[in-house]
């Protein structure tokens, strides 16, 4: 059977030394979440992960959740009672604001909370993720009476959310959906459609569920412009807040899919539903982005935890086999073999997922952090900055985390040979659940062109410039420093192809729009390297001083023999993208249709 503990040292490294979260203390809910308070928090959410989310982890994937005749859904056994662990312990509500019953901790804790749990159930962590996301945008764009409405039962975790956007007809094209939205005289409309692959749609974990759907209103502009955004709760709130009767909205079947089977992922029918309108009419993609943003940073997270959890158990399982000689002749002569961590190969394996394990922490704390000033600073300046570094990263993160993800668990699973294949083992789990993570909130062809079409040019390309300049300037502060060529001088190397790839396709785009299409993926990949490196660069300064000022460990050692390995190893990379992009799209682009 699998395992899981959470990596509480790595974050706190990354938390504590790496970022300075104390630096933070100016913002709100920064100096409530002191170095103690922080260690408790993190040390309960390891413990909660640990002994009751994971034993459930292969329980939900075997059973999966029901329908039921009357369209209700049961979910696993054990999930119901882990839940209300969870929403009275207040995780729900780690970092909502204090107005809504939530604790106003910096969304930094519940990113670092958000991957143990998926670590440990990704099915299970989904139900309170997407109410989350769904709270966001309510806070955002809600009007007062749906806030004091719904916020407070959805942050103590009383009622979930979800979202509301495929149609069996259109997924990245919400311009398509034709949801319809019957305005009525008392304010409310009649939501009428069906939608399709939305989590957590139906359970019974929860008294509610508050669904936000898109919807185009009769007579609204076609396309995307005539898009709204509307709040229809499952059981209609009465004016006191009590339940009353059951909504238009029901479960019409569970989707039978590859992974995360513990989440009910469901097909949900509106037939005359009740919703009200949030924000303006015709513009609900702008209430829907919040809540599609905070869910692309926490499926970035899904990639990051389920490569986690594979490399640990791979690496529990090479430690214990016992399969062929080393190559420099027996390290266990007292045993008829050596374990296969003698074997370079597998040792290459296994530190390439956690490279890109420690690199891809970090870069999700130090977004986080931004996520943080920008909703919580008082200076606009910093809140502009902190907002150009979500938009940019956000493509990559959702990009580069998920498909590192998927590969490292199959290649986790690889190192359990034929026993990788067998599901007791836990690894084919770990690889079917990160798959979806790819596809989901924006498939990651989409996440590149979004980055190069979209983001890279954004405000005279302010966003991308502020990230060259400051990897420039934290590679030329350290420059003289003898023990950082190994992280600066490949570093250094890699902005150079970034920057390259940038410039050509600034030069190369515009006339020729495919040039772009066909270079996406491989900018968004190449960003991501380029990022990592920088995330290894500042661990690596971080670790050296910490050794010179209060001596080794095998913690710090092992941080800095794992980053010099990234840099061999995995960076190079960055050339084999920038020619790629620097192809062009005249073959991709040449071959008729026919032709395939």
């Amino acid at each position: 059977m699998p395992s899981y503990k959470a990596p509480l040292e790595d974050v706190g490294f990354l938390l504590n030394d790496v970022f300075q979260f104390d630096r933070y203390n100016n913002l709100p809910g920064f100096a409530d979440a002191s170095a103690d308070v922080r260690e408790a928090i993190l040390g309960e959410a390891a413990k909660l992960s640990e002994e009751v989310l994971q034993p459930l982890n292969r329980v939900g994937d075997l059973e999966g959740c029901k329908r039921n005749d009357d369209g209700s859904v049961t979910t696993p056994k054990g999930f119901k009672e882990a839940y209300k662990q969870v929403a009275e312990g207040g995780w729900l509500g780690l970092s909502a604001p204090s107005e809504y019953g939530g604790q106003g901790l910096p969304v930094t804790l519940s990113q670092t909370v958000a991957e143990f749990q998926i670590s440990a159930n990704m099915a299970f962590s989904m139900y309170g993720g997407l109410t989350m996301g769904a709270t966001a945008a309510l806070i955002v764009h809600g009007k007062s009476e749906q806030k004091s409405m719904f916020l407070p039962k959805m942050v103590a975790g009383e009622w979930t959310g979800t979202m509301n956007l495929t149609e069996p007809h259109c997924g990245t094209d919400l311009g398509l959906l034709r949801t319809k939205a019957a305005p009525q005289p008392d304010g409310s409309y009649k939501i009428s459609g069906t939608k399709i692959f939305i989590s957590a749609g139906e359970h019974d974990l929860a008294d509610n569920i508050i669904h936000l759907v898109l919807a185009r209103i009769e007579g609204a502009p076609a396309g995307i412009k005539g898009v709204s955004l509307f709040v229809v709760p499952k059981i209609l709130v009465n004016a006191d807040g009590s339940l009353g009767a059951r909504n238009g909205v029901m479960c019409g079947s569970i989707e039978h899919k590859m992974g995360i089977h513990g989440n009910s992922t469901c097909v949900m029918n509106y037939d005359g539903a009740t919703g009200w309108l949030i924000g303006e009419e015709n513009k609900g993609m702008q209430g829907m982005f919040v809540m599609m943003n905070e869910a692309r940073l926490g499926v970035a997270v899904q990639g990051l935890a389920q490569s986690e959890v594979a490399y640990q158990n791979a690496v529990a399982y090479a430690k214990d086999r016992l399969q062929g000689r080393s190559l420099t002749g027996p390290k266990s002569p007292d045993k008829p073999a050596d374990s296969i961590m003698v074997h370079p190969d597998v040792r290459r394996t296994l530190l390439t997922i956690r490279a890109f394990n420690e690199a891809a922490r970090a870069m999700v704390v130090w977004t986080a952090l931004k996520s943080d000033v920008a909703h919580r600073s008082d200076d606009p300046k910093e809140r502009q900055a902190a907002d150009d570094h979500m938009g940019l990263m956000t493509p990559v993160l959702k990009g580069v985390l998920t498909d590192g993800g998927f590969a490292n668990a199959v290649s986790a699973q690889q190192m359990f040979g034929g026993h990788g294949y067998i599901a007791e083992w836990g690894m084919e789990q770990f690889v079917r659940d990160a798959r979806i993570a790819m596809i989901y909130e924006g498939a990651n062809g989409i996440q590149a062109l979004d980055l190069v079409g979209r983001k890279l040019p954004r405000d005279g390309g302010r966003a991308a410039m502020a990230f060259f300049g400051e990897v420039a300037a934290f590679a030329k502060e350290h420059g003289g420093d003898e023990a950082m060529k190994p992280y600066l001088d490949p570093l250094s190397n890699a902005l150079g192809h970034l920057q390259q790839a940038t410039m050509w396709l600034m030069n190369n785009a515009m006339m020729k729009p495919d040039n772009a299409g066909a270079g996406a993926t491989d900018y968004m990949q190449l960003f991501g390297l380029t990022a990592f490196a920088y995330m290894w660069a500042k661990m690596a300064k971080v670790a050296q001083d910490k050794i010179a000022t209060d001596g080794a460990t095998p913690y710090l050692t092992t941080k800095l023999v794992t980053g010099r390995f990234f840099m061999e190893r995995m960076l190079p990379e960055t050339a084999l993208h920038l020619a790629r992009i620097q192809t062009g799209s005249a073959t991709t682009m040449e071959l008729p249709a026919e032709a395939f």
